[in-house]
């Protein structure tokens, strides 16, 4: 049994073929699918995915950095009261991206702090997106020293240093189909004392691991992440697949109680 703990099931390169989408991601093994919010456009759409699969796909709620802008609060104070409606497993997606456009980096980081306080006051684990921003990140959790706070590191693509800054903090790496690439580089950055604090995760439709790599992503694809996690870890699959379904239920303890 695997689990993608990261996937946009609800976008709309999925319209067309839903249903076969997550029949094929359970013939493949995979039980539980895990779906972060992006912003007040994406919510009607998640929510409906999540009432038609109720036992498979759960849904989080929070503002992703990109769609983070001049008036920020207005957005987060629409989606703070989501969690008043119903039940989320997770305060996400949120954090930093310095990739697209720093425009708005004191903005993002205003707009993460914000969303953390949500993820604590909830108890509530926080899934960050950190592309280009993984040490900004780490420096202000380490800043605000919440001890109890969890969460997972979405799409970890840093190195040693960085993976065990976020191991320190008591954090998760999400490896997705990144792991699969020729250059991706993760087989310089992980070892096997992170197989404790590793979840598996697509990000579908983004980052298709190989060899369908330029296609659409798909949950069905958690089986090569792991397959070549594994040979990095130098585990089995099996183990590997195991220990990252633990990883996640523990941290999205949520979704254990809401099945």
């Amino acid at each position: 049994m695997y689990i993608d703990t990261h996937a946009h099931l609800y976008l709309e390169q999925f319209d067309e073929d839903r249903n076969e989408v997550i029949q094929s991601a359970r013939d493949q093994g995979i039980d539980k699918i895990f779906m972060p919010n992006v912003d007040l456009s994406t919510i009607e759409a998640m929510h409906e995915v999540a009432r038609d699969y109720p036992s498979v796909c759960f849904p989080m709620m929070g503002l992703h950095p990109c769609s983070v802008h001049q008036e920020f609060e207005k957005d987060l104070q629409e989606i703070e009261a989501y969690f008043t409606k119903q039940k989320y497993i997770a305060v996400g997606e949120i954090g930093i991206d310095l990739y697209w456009d720093k425009s708005y980096y004191q903005q993002q980081i205003e707009a993460f702090k914000i969303q953390v306080q949500w993820a604590m006051s909830r108890r509530l684990p926080i899934v960050i997106h950190s592309r280009e921003s993984i040490d900004e990140i780490l420096d202000i959790l380490e800043g605000l020293a919440l001890p109890d706070l969890q969460g997972v590191f979405h799409c970890f693509t840093g190195d040693k240093t960085q993976a065990a800054r976020i191991r320190d903090l008591g954090f998760y790496l999400g490896i997705g189909g990144v792991v699969t690439f020729k250059n991706g580089g993760l087989d310089k950055s992980l070892s096997a004392p992170d197989l404790k604090h590793v979840i598996l995760e697509t990000d579908a439709p983004y980052l298709t691991p190989h060899p369908y790599r330029g296609k659409r992503n798909e949950s069905a694809y958690i089986p090569l992440i792991a397959e070549k996690l594994a040979q990095i870890l130098h585990v089995s699959e099996s183990e590997l697949g195991i220990q990252t379904t633990e990883n996640a239920l523990r941290l999205f303890t949520l979704a254990t109680n809401q099945n």
